[in-house]
């Protein structure tokens, strides 16, 4: 099933591969793309990977996350955006963009104040966060609709919603963080608020058409934050709120390595969200993206025959190898290159992702 084509809303794609959501370090101060992303972009779609996602963007000022953050708040980064869909679309491939506003996760480096539901201060963050004032919800789910507007109009084929990993929207879902007791928080419906919110506001922009994914967190990994039942219930209100296809993945913060486990050596230790997975295909007819640990082709082609996903994410392997897809459906290798070494994230402003460990010939060093 890896080679047989699939569909995300309107969006035919000729396999089941897709690219997961990377920071890649590389746009300049203000988040414009350097010349390198589009190159990168351009490999991923030649090496055979059916959906390109990119690596979250910043829909404000205000939520860029770290330094070599793409942003996607202003359209004088229009241009630059194009190209980097064009490199997409001149080698065949197809690509979505993945918006974000980082809140309580963004570095003082970069931001000069950070931002979050409700005032929160914990060990994992870089600083505290403020509570946001009605005005500025109001402002960001603006922020989150003209970001959804200018990724159509540079030319992508779908948006991704980034409602995982402790950033904005998901700190809005999770009660650890939203302690707020108006209409956009409180029990699970009040946290949903601000999502439901969003993508309203993407759809009045979008139109009904085009593809609206969300990459969601299906738990925090933190006392008294969101729980699978709960993430559940959001799923199941997914389609509702117009959203076309979900991405499995957890973790909001201060557990390491929930999002990318190290060492992946042995297949049981592959697919390690599956079981969220299978339980949203229980509530949900969306599609379903599974992200976490894959890298055996078997592996891969036994969660697609079983049911539990109806698309293979990945991440590192593809960072180590972008040619990977192309590689399996020839039949080079079964299982990807990647050790899971975690090494993957710009030692330099500028340098951008790229593999760093000891494998020969799959650009890491000997």
């Amino acid at each position: 099933m890896l080679f047989t084509p699939g569909t995300i809303g309107a969006l035919t794609l000729p396999n089941r591969f897709v690219r997961s959501a990377t920071a890649e370090g590389l746009a300049d101060e203000a988040g414009k793309p350097l010349p390198a992303l589009a190159t990168m972009t351009g490999a991923l779609a030649a090496g055979g990977v059916g959906l390109i996602i990119t690596g979250h963007m910043f829909v404000h000022s205000s939520g860029k996350a770290h330094a070599g953050m793409t942003g996607i708040y202003s359209a004088d980064l229009l241009p630059a955006l194009t190209e980097l869909s064009s490199a997409a679309h001149e080698a065949g491939g197809k690509i979505v963009v993945q918006i974000n506003h980082g809140g309580m996760q963004c570095s003082p480096e970069v931001t000069t104040e950070t931002i979050a539901p409700s005032a929160i201060d914990a060990p994992f963050l870089q600083a505290p966060a403020r509570a946001m004032t009605r005005q500025e919800i109001d402002t960001m789910i603006a922020a989150y609709a003209q970001a959804a507007r200018w990724t159509m109009k540079a030319g992508f084929d779908g948006v991704q919603i980034h409602a995982a990993h402790g950033y904005l929207i998901s700190q809005f879902l999770s009660p650890f963080v939203n302690r707020r007791t108006d209409e956009w928080g409180g029990d699970l419906n009040g946290r949903m608020h601000f999502l439901r919110e969003v993508s309203r506001a993407i759809r009045a922009q979008v139109g009904a058409g085009y593809p609206v994914l969300i990459k969601l967190g299906m738990f925090d990994a933190v006392d008294e934050g969101l729980t699978l039942e709960e993430s559940l219930q959001v799923v199941a209100a997914l389609q509702g709120m117009g959203i076309d296809g979900v991405e499995i993945s957890g973790g909001i913060g201060g557990g390491k390595h929930i999002n990318s486990r190290p060492g992946i050596k042995r297949r049981e230790q592959e697919a390690y969200f599956r079981p969220m997975a299978q339980e949203a295909c229980n509530v949900t007819d969306l599609p379903i993206l599974l992200v976490g640990g894959l890298r055996s082709c078997s592996v891969m082609e036994d969660v697609l025959n079983a049911g539990d996903a109806d698309f293979i994410s990945l991440c590192r392997p593809l960072i180590c190898e972008p040619d990977l897809p192309n590689r399996m459906r020839r039949g080079e290798l079964e299982r990807a290159t990647c050790i899971s070494g975690n090494r993957c994230w710009p030692d330099s402003p500028g340098a951008g992702i790229a593999c760093k460990c000891p494998i020969a010939g799959a650009g890491g060093t000997q």
